[in-house]
C-alpha cells in the first residue's frame, strides 16, 4: 500500500461518459475544491497544476456508498481485523468513496457506543456515516436516540437475531418502531427468528454437524423469511419506513416485494456475497476455507443468489451492500469445533462494484446507469444525503471513480488492501475495473497506486426525515376507520345491554 502525501485538488476528467442513475452522457467533469463544478463537453483546464485525467473509452460514474460495514467490531469474543484505515483503503482501491457503518452500543449505552466510535474513526481516509444499533429498550434509551439523531444518524438497527447479545424481543422492536416515527429515523432490521435460531443451532450441533455447514443447516431461509415478514407487519402497523438489511433469502426478497406491492414503505438491501456466492463452500474440506463464507444470515443456495438478482433487475430490492465484516483465519478458527462460535462475517468493502459489474451488468441484466442506482444513488436517496452524494453534477461532492469496462482483472487476497489474510472471492474473475478513485477531489486510487493520509476522512451526516417520511402525515393511522360500520368511537348504552321489541 502506498501512503503519499501529495494530493491533487483540481482534476478535470476528459473525454469520457458521465454515467448517473437517470441517464449517461458524453461530458468531461471539473472539479474544484472537492465540489463538481461543472460537468459539460469541451472542458479545459482552467488554472495552472489542474491534472487532466484521460477517461476516454471508460465510464465516470459517482463514487460508491456502501450502506452496510462494520468496521473495528467486537463481535462473538473478537474484533474485526479491518478499522477506519485499512477498510478505507481498501474501499477507495474497489471505487467506493463513502460508507455508512454501524455503532454497537457499549453495554446497551448508545452515547458510550457512540464516543468508541468517534475513536475508532479518528484513522478514516474518506467520508464516512453512522447507524446506531439498539439492543435493549428503557426511557435513557429513548432519550439517547434522540441525542443520537441530532449528531448526524438517521437510521437505528434492531437484530431479530443472535439471542443473548443483540437480540431485541417484538415489545422492544415495537418501541424502537413508535421512536424512529417519532425522530424522522429510518429502522432497520436484521430479520431472522432469533428464538428459532438458537434451536435450530443446538439441534445440529447435537446431531453431530460441528462444522461450517451447520452454520447454513441451523439458519434456514424460512427463519429469516418470517422474521422479514414480522418486521415489515410490524412497522406497517407503527405506520413507519423499515429498511430490511441484507437480504439473503428469497423467502425474504418475496416479502419484501409483497409488502411494496401493497404500498408499504420498505427498503429491500442485499450484499455482494449474496448475488455471487452459494452455501456449497461451507462444505469445502478445509476449514479454513469453508469457515471464511459465514455470516448471518447464511449464504444460500445458487437459486437464492439467482432469485436475487432478478429482484435487483426487477426494482423488488433496491441497493447493494457488503455487510464487510472480516475476522481472519486465525480469528475464524476458534470455532473449528463449534460453528456456533465462528465469527460471522465476510469481506466486500473492496469487491463489491466489481461483483455487482460482474454479476449483473456483464449479464445484461442491469444497465450501467442501474448499476449506479444500486450501487450509489439509492444509498445517498434513502439516507438522505441525495444530490450531495451520489451523482455526477455540479455543485454534488467530488467523489467520482473512472471505469474500464473492457479491463480484465482476477480478485485475490494477495492483491487486496482489506488486513485479512483470506477473501471469499480468491480467483473470481471481472471484466471491468476501477482505474481511477477521486474522493472530495483527490486522486486516491490511480494507476494501481492508493494516495492517502491517515487521519483526512470526514464524517457525513444524515439528517431526519428523508425522502420516505414524506407524505406519512396524510395517510390515516392504521387504528383509525372512520367510516367502517358507521364510525368509532360507538355510543352504547350506559346499562350495556340491548333492549328488546316485545312480540
Amino acid at each position: 500500500m502506498h501512503c503519499l502525501a501529495r494530493l491533487f485538488s483540481l482534476p478535470v476528467l476528459q473525454g469520457g461518459t458521465v454515467v448517473n442513475a437517470d441517464r449517461q452522457f458524453q461530458a468531461d467533469v471539473l472539479i474544484r475544491d472537492g465540489i463538481i463544478l461543472r460537468v459539460e463537453p469541451g472542458l479545459q483546464a482552467a488554472r495552472p497544476g489542474t491534472r487532466q485525467l484521460d477517461a476516454r473509452g471508460k465510464l465516470v460514474m459517482p463514487g460508491g456508498i456502501d450502506p452496510h460495514t462494520h468496521l473495528a467490531m467486537p463481535f462473538m469474543g473478537q474484533v474485526a481485523c479491518d478499522d477506519f484505515f485499512s477498510g478505507h483503503a481498501a474501499a477507495l482501491a474497489g471505487g467506493t468513496t463513502m460508507h455508512i457503518d454501524f455503532v454497537l452500543p457499549v453495554a446497551h449505552d448508545l452515547l458510550a457506543g457512540w464516543e468508541e466510535w468517534q475513536r475508532k474513526a479518528q484513522a478514516a481516509v474518506m467520508d464516512y456515516g453512522f447507524h446506531m444499533a439498539v439492543t435493549s429498550w428503557s426511557d435513557r434509551v429513548a432519550a439517547d436516540m434522540a441525542a443520537v439523531t441530532a449528531r448526524g444518524v438517521n437510521s437505528f438497527k434492531f437484530f431479530m437475531a443472535y439471542k443473548g447479545a443483540l437480540m431485541v424481543n417484538d415489545e422492544q422492536l415495537l418501541a424502537g418502531l413508535r421512536r424512529c416515527k417519532e425522530l424522522g429515523a429510518l429502522a432497520q432490521v436484521h430479520a431472522e427468528n432469533g428464538d428459532a435460531v438458537a434451536e435450530g443451532q443446538q439441534r445440529v450441533f447435537d446431531a453431530g454437524i460441528t462444522g461450517p455447514e451447520g452454520h447454513a443447516l441451523s439458519r434456514p431461509a424460512a427463519l429469516e423469511g418470517e422474521a422479514t415478514a414480522r418486521a415489515i407487519r410490524l412497522a406497517e402497523f407503527v405506520g413507519t419506513p423499515l429498511y430490511v438489511v441484507h437480504v439473503m433469502s428469497r423467502d425474504a426478497m418475496e416479502e419484501v416485494g409483497r409488502a411494496r406491492q401493497r404500498g408499504v414503505r420498505v427498503v429491500g438491501e442485499t450484499v455482494a456475497s449474496a448475488i455471487s456466492m452459494d452455501e456449497s463452500r461451507m462444505w469445502h474440506p478445509d476449514f479454513d476455507v469453508a469457515a471464511q463464507y459465514v455470516m448471518s444470515p447464511p449464504i444460500r443456495s445458487k437459486e437464492h443468489g439467482a432469485a436475487l438478482r432478478a429482484a435487483l433487475a426487477g426494482g423488488v430490492l433496491q441497493l447493494v451492500g457488503t455487510d464487510h465484516a472480516v475476522f481472519n483465519s486465525s480469528q475464524k478458527a476458534v470455532g473449528r469445533h463449534d460453528f456456533r462460535i465462528i465469527p460471522n462475517g465476510v469481506n466486500g468493502l473492496e469487491e463489491r462494484l466489481h461483483v455487482v459489474w460482474q454479476e449483473l451488468v456483464n449479464s445484461g441484466q442491469l444497465t450501467p446507469s442501474d448499476f449506479v442506482r444500486v450501487t450509489s444513488t439509492a444509498a445517498a436517496q434513502v439516507y438522505n444525503i441525495y444530490p450531495r452524494k451520489g451523482v455526477v453534477a455540479p455543485g454534488s461532492d467530488a467523489d467520482v471513480i473512472i471505469f474500464d469496462p473492457s479491463l480484465d482483472h482476477t480478485i485475490t487476497a494477495a492483491a487486496h488492501h482489506s488486513a485479512m489474510d483470506t477473501n471469499i472471492y480468491e480467483g473470481y474473475r471481472v471484466r471491468g475495473k476501477v482505474v481511477t478513485t477521486i474522493s472530495r477531489g483527490r486522486v486516491v486510487w490511480h494507476e494501481g497506486k492508493l494516495n492517502v493520509m491517515r487521519g483526512s476522512g470526514r464524517f457525513v451526516p444524515t439528517p431526519t426525515h428523508g425522502p420516505l417520511f414524506q407524505g406519512l402525515d396524510k395517510q390515516p393511522a392504521h387504528l383509525v376507520d372512520v367510516a367502517r360500520y358507521g364510525g368509532v368511537p360507538v355510543k352504547r348504552s350506559s346499562s350495556g345491554t340491548h333492549e328488546r321489541d316485545e312480540l
